[in-house]
């Protein structure tokens, strides 16, 4: 994707295109319309008298709809334009254009318009991977319609095409509309694109503008808006980040086929426009002061496919919470493990811990007897599963070579790394899995003891808790470096890099009071924290890379979680330090925090620095900006109460949150600076430090 892309999407339901609407889509790029993990359009090129269009302007305020207004290049710029053509596009179930041509000129004209469609039909794995395709090609003109087909064995996918204007011809892949077009009139049509899976026609959502599913995408994404908290900023580029955040947690949601009635949000777009069981998890945390429904579908549809039988292949297990659901060709052919995939080891702990926080936002005790079986059957796979070894620590080691070799956040094949660069091997015990396994034995034995009437069980889980702390403590401490080990490899090893993850520890609660001083300095040194956010691995290691995916990088959501962390431990003026640069680092992403970006030194750029293939829009990534306000304005619940205690950066003069809901009813926070900073102040600032960095540059 690049910055000029333009992408629109329902759930996983979702088209990217260039800036004038037109699709070319490569193997390797994530362009086209996509649908249930599957590209049905590869190409999709205007042209009227052969020429290719040319952007005007573009509009994508509502996340499943898009306008672009395109014109056709005269060859000179002392000749107007008299022809325009707007795109107005929604998707949902498929994908219907309502396409105008206009003539503005005194003249009739003789308009040829060409559409060229295609399809690769590129499962996503396909597409991120650059894997060839194993099945057959077809494509036939049936009536008017223009059908591209592929068949694999039993795996049928379709892409049919209908125009309400009947082309003038219909070759191949290609439709033609020859039209007389007179002055100051309009020429319309509606292209609609309906995706089949096997022997199920899907009909798109917006095909008739008024029928039902419209007018409930249009009025759920108002309710949505209107049942979260009112903010008013300044500066006020902190609303903005805000409004984005929310309409794109609106767009990212979607209700998996084999769980109705539950909407839960896909990880981002494009890699991961599916259920994740951590990432759902974790935003629904993010999300509990703002939207606090999202957690519970959540909670409720991972517990409807929580683990129930030991299968290597898609790496479950009883009580174990899913990593990803996927529909596509090659989990379908077991060339990827089948859905859902299981090959994750902190998702089981996280449910148990949003389970808790859920109840102390919202004091819903229903759900939390509703999921006392599922709860009990996640405690029960920490113990006896997750501990491969019976050392008292939770490790992974993938059970199929299609699957992950990191089972952590940090997932990728080379994020654990000791500090002279070299991997680690597994089984991997990653530290902050055990932050996540003490938190949430301590948020069980809170619930044993308050809903599920366990006094037994509540004093056991604490007991477990307190000599994992101690443990744990003791055995991933690095004496030298005064941090805590990124994990314990195979052999019991320290596996010894210096890495964000020890932000999630003071998350947790494990951290020993006495040794959360030295951890807080890590995080806020110039060997982790960048200006803009703490690093994902510290400068000072061998396999520090600033656009390395996890080994470098600013992720927005790790670093949500470790400000809750300093939150939590008392260090107020460093978790408004790193949340008030996550949120500044939203202006330069167009108001919308990204996946990761690059982690270079902030005196060295100025500016946060693009990560290439970050997805963008990404749950967590929009839920960190909501984790970040909740942090400085100091947002906690004790009890039946809703408590705050702002501590806000100096570049912001005024922040208020109205309307919060909770078991408390409503509330209402308002802070303020007393120094009162401006938004002109700001602007001033950030423009002076850029001059100098000029001048160091041209000083160099």
């Amino acid at each position: 994707m690049t910055n000029d892309d333009i992408s629109i999407l329902d759930g996983s339901t979702f088209l990217i295109s260039g800036s004038n609407g037109d699709i070319d889509a490569k193997l390797d790029q994530p362009h086209g319309l996509f649908f249930a993990d599957t590209r049905h359009l590869s190409k999709w090129n205007l042209t009227i008298q052969g020429q290719r269009l040319e952007v005007l302007s573009t509009d994508e305020l509502e996340y499943y709809f898009a306008q672009h207004f395109c014109t056709i290049p005269t060859g000179t710029i002392y000749k107007d334009r008299t022809v325009s053509v707007a795109r107005r596009r929604f998707v949902g179930d498929g994908f219907v254009e309502n396409l105008g041509v206009f003539n503005h000129g005194a003249k009739a004209e003789e308009i040829t318009l060409e559409l060229e469609a295609d399809s690769d039909f590129a499962d996503l794995f396909e597409v991120k991977d650059l894997l060839e395709k194993k099945g057959e090609f077809s494509r036939e003109i049936v009536g008017d319609e223009l059908v591209l087909r592929y068949r694999r064995d039993d795996f049928l996918r379709e892409t049919h095409i209908r125009s309400t204007v009947r082309p003038t011809e219909l070759k191949g892949n290609h439709a033609v509309f020859r039209f007389t077009l007179e002055p100051n009139t309009l020429w319309v049509t509606q292209l609609q694109v309906i995706p089949r899976v096997g022997q199920q026609l899907i009909q798109p959502k917006f095909a008739d503008q008024r029928s039902i599913d419209a007018k409930v995408m249009r009025e759920d994404l108002k309710n949505w808006l209107l049942s979260a908290p009112s903010l008013t900023a300044n500066p006020t580029f902190i609303f903005d980040l805000y409004l984005r955040s929310l309409v794109d947690l609106a767009a990212l949601r979607f209700c998996p086929k084999n769980l109705p009635g539950y909407a839960l949000p896909a990880a981002g777009l494009p890699w991961f426009m599916a259920l994740f069981g951590r990432d759902s998890l974790i935003t629904s945390y993010q999300l509990l002061p703002y939207v606090p429904k999202l957690a519970s579908d959540t909670l409720r549809a991972l517990a409807a496919t929580q683990g129930n039988v030991v299968d290597d292949f898609r790496e479950e297990e009883p009580g174990k919470i899913l990593h990803e659901l996927r529909v596509g060709e090659l989990t379908h052919f077991k060339e990827r493990p089948q859905s859902p995939y299981f090959g994750t080891s902190d998702a089981t702990s996280l449910f148990l811990i949003l389970l808790d926080e859920y109840e102390r936002w919202t004091g819903d005790t229903a759900l939390i007897a509703e999921l006392e079986r599922n709860a009990r059957a996640a405690l029960n796979w920490i113990d006896h599963y997750g501990d491969r070894d019976g050392d008292g620590y939770v490790e992974y080691e993938r059970k199929t070579e299609l699957g992950l070799s990191n089972q952590c956040w940090k997932d990728s094949y080379d994020s654990i790394l000791f500090a002279d660069g070299t991997l680690a091997p597994t089984p991997i015990a990653t530290c902050e899995i055990q932050g996540y396994v003490y938190d949430a034995k301590v948020r069980c034995s809170r619930l044993a003891r308050l809903v599920w009437k366990d006094e037994v069980q509540a004093q056991q889980l604490e007991r477990e808790a307190a000599e994992l702390k101690k443990r744990f403590n003791r055995d991933y401490w690095v004496e030298d470096g005064q941090y805590f080990a990124l994990a314990l490899d195979g052999k019991k090893r320290k596996v010894d890099s210096l890495t964000s993850n020890i932000g999630h520890l003071l998350w947790s609660g494990i951290v020993d009071d006495d040794k959360a001083e030295a951890i807080v300095h890590h995080l806020v040194s110039p060997q982790l924290f960048s200006g803009w956010g703490v690093r994902t691995m510290a400068q000072s290691n061998a396999g520090y890379n600033p656009i390395g995916y996890h080994d470098g990088t600013v992720w927005p959501h790790d670093n949500s979680i470790i400000a809750a962390g300093l939150f939590r431990y008392g260090y107020r003026d460093q978790a408004t330090q790193i949340a008030g640069a996550i949120i500044e680092s939203s202006l330069f992403f167009n108001h919308r925090l990204p996946e990761a970006f690059a982690g270079y030194p902030r005196e060295k750029t100025e500016f946060p620095v693009r990560y290439p293939t970050a997805s963008s829009p990404q749950a967590w990534a929009a839920g960190a900006a909501m984790l970040c306000i909740s942090v400085i304005l100091g947002l906690q619940v004790k009890g039946d109460s809703l408590i705050y205690s702002p501590n806000l950066p100096a570049w912001i003069a005024t922040l208020t949150l109205e309307e919060i809901r909770g078991r408390w009813g409503s509330a209402t926070v308002v802070a303020q600076n007393e120094t009162q900073p401006t938004s002109k102040q700001f602007v001033t600032e950030l423009i002076e430090r850029r001059e100098t960095l000029t001048e160091e540059l041209d000083v160099a």
